[in-house]
């Protein structure tokens, strides 16, 4: 076994990952157009299965780029779908056919008799619908390649051998899909589904996951059991599987996540801290009181042998964790800053805080945004998209009903205020459950989210005028799916860094968001910054990523730490309660069930918790940053 299969000992798929999630999709449209001329060679179709799934966009894109340079004709592909909603008409915003019609079928010169979709047929002609659609499979020759992020829509429990069927879907599943319907009560309960069996005929399989919140399923697909409770693990038993993940899906495996334990390790600064975390963790030690014998009996002797004797690893380790911890986020005047994360000077700074909603701000940072306002920084917050489809029709309802019952209290034609409630009340009647929202109705809104937001700016003695809403083009379309970032959106960012020439951005990190709304405006925040970095202002600004809303950042990782009191918990708190609509019960609460200030103040105690764990003073709460390298 040579060094490289050595480290990958724990993988039972092959597993590739990249940095770039259109590397991979090149990579595999390159192959689907290999195979498509081997099957045109040999008299045939190449037979695909595909899945209506986000991750498998960057492929579809890049099929139909691969179509318009003509180096792949659909008229000798013929396309499956892998699963189906039950019961939908095919024509609705969230069916599956829906989806590969606006990502392909439109795009393409498929010929429709080329397309095989799952539909809904009559309850009592399911099962034969079923079969007469196996039937197809077989006669098109067999699945050439599937592309997928699952295993269709079949449960915990399914039998190996199962083939397409009618399936009840479990709440789980039901509540993941929540976002595309509006509301998990909308969401169907049951979904016409290719079969284990069927999936695993399939010649060729590509698994693909992107970002953090897929890294503990990738884990458990790539290196646990069999079992029936993960139907994704039957894919160890398939001859040709390749998992397709890029670098934050790949977290948790054994050889990213303690490659120590796989072989031969580039002991840097970052590793050296991430093995010794994990080592005062399994041993239950703060880092002071590791040993060498701690170190050996642990696959550790390398690092001995290179930087040790152990005393010397641990101050090291010990002195670079305390010196992320700060109470000057913005940096402490008149101070030696050598040792903090950041500088003292200039103070007080211009600090502007991307929010991508209208309150991840205070969901992720809002102890840090307390202190920066507190030390008298002058603090910007801009939100970049509206968050409107994230509000409940009944907030709509409640605050238009305030507008018609107060407007004759201030002068305004109470007439007329009756006629808009009117209205709406009537536009809500007519949109279908899972239906984006009329112009008219998402505008309100809007207005609901920046009334908020501006509500928990004033608590945080914020100016107004240094709230800002951008209201980013790629989030407007009234639905969960968006347009591709733009040009227009890019500027919006440019712009503001312009007018502001910040000291100090504070920017959304949080790449295990399930909505991907973070990443994008990441994007668009990093590509902005990119186009500036000439500028002679930004030569004397720092990036500070943050994240909290979904995962926190590994503490190896942070480079600044920021303690908060019982206190200023309290504060944050408070902030995120101005949030009001996404209160009590978001709209869009992916798979855990508790509100966002509970599940920030649980990342934040138990950041606090470790810290003390490995040593340090204890503290309430913190929050954790890390410094964006251009």
């Amino acid at each position: 076994m040579n060094l490289s299969e050595f480290s990958r000992r724990y993988e039972k798929i092959p597993v590739s990952i990249f940095r770039e999630q259109e590397d991979a999709a090149k990579m595999i449209v390159d192959e689907i157009i290999i195979r498509t001329n081997k099957k045109i060679n040999e008299g045939g179709k190449c037979v695909l299965a595909l899945a209506a799934s986000s991750a498998c966009i960057p492929v579809y894109e890049n099929m139909v780029k691969a179509y318009e340079s003509g180096r792949l004709s659909f008229r000798n592909i013929e396309i499956f779908t892998i699963d189906e909603y039950y019961p939908l008409d095919r024509n609705e915003l969230q069916t599956h056919y829906r989806f590969l019609k606006e990502y392909i079928f439109d795009l393409t010169d498929i010929p429709c008799e080329n397309i095989h979709c799952l539909e809904s047929a009559k309850m009592e002609d399911v099962a034969k619908y079923c079969r007469e659609f196996e039937d197809k499979i077989r006669s098109a020759g067999g699945i050439d390649i599937l592309i997928t992020s699952g295993m269709g829509s079949n449960e915990p429990g399914s039998p190996y051998n199962s083939r397409t069927r009618l399936i009840t879907m479990n709440h789980t599943t039901r509540v993941s899909a929540a976002s595309d319907f509006f509301g998990v009560e909308y969401v169907p309960y049951h979904a016409i589904t290719m079969g284990i069996g069927t999936i695993m005929e399939a010649r060729k399989i590509y698994y693909l996951a992107w970002g953090e919140g897929k890294s503990g399923s990738i884990k458990k697909l790539v290196e646990g059991n069999i079992t029936d409770q993960n139907p994704a693990s039957y894919l160890q038993q398939h001859g040709n599987v390749s998992v397709i993940i890029d670098d934050a899906a790949s977290v948790n495996l054994t050889r990213i996540d303690t490659p120590w334990l796989t072989g031969k390790c580039e002991w840097t600064d970052y590793m050296i801290r991430k093995s010794v975390f994990w080592l005062c963790k399994k041993l239950e030690k703060p880092i002071l009181k590791l040993t060498d014998r701690d170190y050996n009996d642990n696959g550790m002797s390398d690092l001995v042998t290179e930087h040790g004797p152990a005393s010397n690893i641990n101050i090291k380790v010990f002195n670079d964790l305390q010196h992320t911890i700060s109470g000057w986020p913005g940096g402490k005047p008149n101070a030696d800053d050598s040792t903090r994360p950041e500088r003292a000077f200039p103070f007080p700074k211009r600090v502007i805080v991307f929010s991508p909603h209208p309150d991840d701000d205070v969901i992720s940072m809002g102890g840090t945004v307390a202190r920066l306002s507190a030390h008298g920084h002058e603090l910007h917050i801009a939100y970049q998209v509206s968050g409107n489809i994230a509000v409940f029709d009944h907030d709509v309802i409640k605050y238009m009903d305030f507008i018609r019952e107060s407007a004759g209290i201030y002068g305004f034609d109470a007439t007329e205020a009756d006629a808009k409630y009117r209205n709406v009340i009537e536009e809500l009647k007519k949109k279908r459950p899972g239906e984006a929202d009329p112009m008219d109705v998402r505008e309100i809104k809007g207005i609901i989210r920046r009334g908020e937001a501006r509500s928990a700016c004033r608590y945080l003695n914020i100016p107004e005028e240094r709230v800002h809403f951008l209201e980013m083009p790629f989030y407007e379309t009234g639905g969960v799916k968006k347009k591709p970032l733009g040009r227009e959106d890019i500027d919006i960012i440019k712009n503001l860094l312009q007018e502001v020439k910040p000291h100090q951005i504070f920017a959304a990190g949080d790449l295990s968001d399930p909505h991907g709304t973070h990443r994008v405006c990441f994007q668009a925040i990093i590509q902005a910054c990119e186009e500036l970095s000439n500028e002679e202002w930004f030569k004397d600004c720092r990036l500070w990523m943050y994240r909290g809303a979904w995962q926190e950042w590994d503490v190896a990782e942070a480079e600044m730490a920021v303690p908060l009191s019982p206190e200023e918990v309290e504060i944050k708190r408070e902030a995120i309660f101005r949030h009001q609509s996404q209160k009590d019960r978001p709209l869009f609460p992916g798979s855990d069930k508790r509100e966002f200030w509970q599940r920030a103040e649980e990342r934040n105690h138990n950041t606090a918790v470790l810290y003390d764990k490995l040593g340090m003073a204890e503290y309430q709460a913190i929050e954790l940053f890390v410094k964006y390298k251009f």
